[in-house]
């Protein structure tokens, strides 16, 4: 793998992918499950048949023209999900959050070992190379990659770009408060520094910045972006806009008999009022900073002690999210719905259950949303049935692999990652049909998010910026946001 400075740009050559640095080890070696490899390449109409056989109070045409809508925006996404049933034994998928700019790349076994680039050339062939070909204002200019984190899928996807488009792909880091960055804009027009530091303009930018993008990053931009920054306020990296845009999905799909399912959320929440929702939903919840990611920002309170913890931190931001803590059917949220938990993984040899989550990666292609990858991940300990005082709900229920260490740095718990292969999958007790509802929640979930995008600017592409306000009134946020 190539590796980049902060200060300077790296120039990726085509004809050097190297499919041995762009996967974790071990899914070198994995063989995709056939059920999982069977849903990637199931048709829609086979799709839409099947779910709404299952379903049949579901509109079929509205389901159709839903799978074939023509992402604005949120072009790719990657939606975390989880499989939860109540004590009546009614099992759903639920959406957790929605992300703009998703890993997964590397966590997914190869499909077809004869295409060596797997998902990374899905997704720039069917869905980055359309975007950054219209003539539309395009400006002269170099390709590149922007990222702030994920260095091996990120170097990954400039190679498989510069094979692609037949042409070097400039590789660029673009941190938060790095006073020494390799990219920058300019007018509008992100540029980048090469070795010799010289910043060149780039006509279109394969964006993975995630930690707080709105900050450096332009609303509007002379380069096309992917995914603009204006899908990571709508939703996908904004929690508190996300819930409000499902929310206002969910009342137009009600009636094609379809619903985005999440837990039950309280929004515009002051640190001090905290204690009060967390009480309503009986002592069991989530607190959200809604503009965090990679599983930082996020507090499940069970017990007092973790509540009081919470209370003692200072946050950059003044507005939070709370919603219902799913975990076992002993300590999980009391809701007007009853009680939902973790279905979980099938029991281990020792008699375990674990908590896991599923990542669905898709993007918007001329054939409609497609699947591109999915793997879980598991939580450290094992679900417990009964809560004591000094437990740590977090280590039961937390399933990110990414934490930060002392010195800032990005670091990951491979141990933890479930592949979809002939090993893992089957101890996930996910089937055919769990996928197709998983697909559809992202799906729903996706375009709830880029319609508020579109909702957010204007005919002529500007900021409403009061109307983002009246969604979002967040001071600290709306001085880190840059309009142009």
């Amino acid at each position: 793998m190539v590796t980049g400075t902060q200060r300077h740009a790296i120039l990726i050559q085509p004809g050097s992918f190297d499919s041995r640095q762009y996967w974790y080890e071990k899914a070198h070696n994995a063989t995709i499950h056939p059920l999982l490899n069977f849903f990637l390449n199931l048709s829609q109409e086979r799709l839409i048949q099947r779910y709404c056989h299952l379903h049949p109070s579901v509109d079929l045409k509205i389901l159709h023209d839903l799978l074939t809508y023509d992402l604005q925006f949120f072009r790719w996404s990657g939606a975390d999900l989880i499989n939860v049933t109540s004590a009546e034994g009614k099992r759903q998928i639920v959406v957790i959050e929605n992300n703009s700019c998703p890993s997964g790349q590397k966590s997914m076994p190869l499909a077809d070992e004869h295409q060596e680039q797997g998902g990374y050339r899905s997704l720039i062939e069917r869905s980055f190379k359309p975007f950054a070909e219209v003539k539309r204002g395009l400006i002269n200019g170099a390709l590149a990659v922007i990222y702030d984190k994920n260095e091996m899928e990120n170097t990954g996807y400039a190679a498989t770009m510069a094979d692609i488009f037949n042409e070097p792909v400039f590789l660029a880091t673009f941190r938060d408060q790095d006073p020494d960055t390799s990219s920058r804009f300019i007018d509008g027009i992100l540029e980048v520094r090469d070795e010799k530091d010289v910043w060149h303009p780039i006509r279109a930018a394969f964006r993975y910045v995630t930690q707080k993008p709105w900050n450096r990053i332009p609303i509007q931009t002379k380069t096309r972006i992917f995914n603009p920054v204006i899908a990571c306020l709508a939703g996908g990296r904004n929690k508190l806009v996300a819930s409000k845009a499902y929310d206002i999905f969910n009342a137009e799909l009600a009636p094609a008999g379809l619903h985005i399912y999440t837990p039950d959320t309280i929004w515009d929440v002051s640190k001090n009022e905290v204690p009060i929702w967390v009480k309503k939903l009986g002592g069991q919840a989530v607190v959200k900073v809604p503009y965090s990611n990679a599983g930082l920002g996020v507090y499940t309170i069970v017990t007092k002690k973790e509540l009081d913890a919470f209370m003692r931190l200072d946050f950059e931001y003044d507005k939070f999210i709370v919603q219902s803590l799913i975990g076992n059917f002993q300590w999980s949220s009391k809701t007007p719905h009853g009680r939902m938990y973790h279905v979980g993984m099938v029991p281990s040899s020792k008699e375990h259950t674990f908590v896991f989550d599923v990542r669905m990666m898709l993007s918007g292609t001329a054939k409609g949303i497609r699947p591109l990858a999915v793997y879980s991940r598991r939580a450290a300990a094992p679900l417990k049935g009964k809560i004591s005082p000094d437990d740590s709900s977090w280590s039961m229920l937390g399933t990110n692999l990414s934490s930060l260490d002392q010195n800032g740095e990005w670091q990951t718990d491979t141990s933890r990652l479930l592949l979809m292969d002939r090993r893992d999958f089957n101890s996930l007790g996910l089937g055919l049909d769990d996928l197709i509802e998983a697909y559809i929640q992202t799906v729903l979930s996706t375009i709830a998010i880029d319609k508020m995008a579109q909702t957010l600017l204007t005919q002529r592409g500007r900021f409403r910026h009061k109307l983002f306000q009246s969604l979002d009134d967040d001071p600290a946020l709306m001085k880190q946001i840059l309009v142009d």
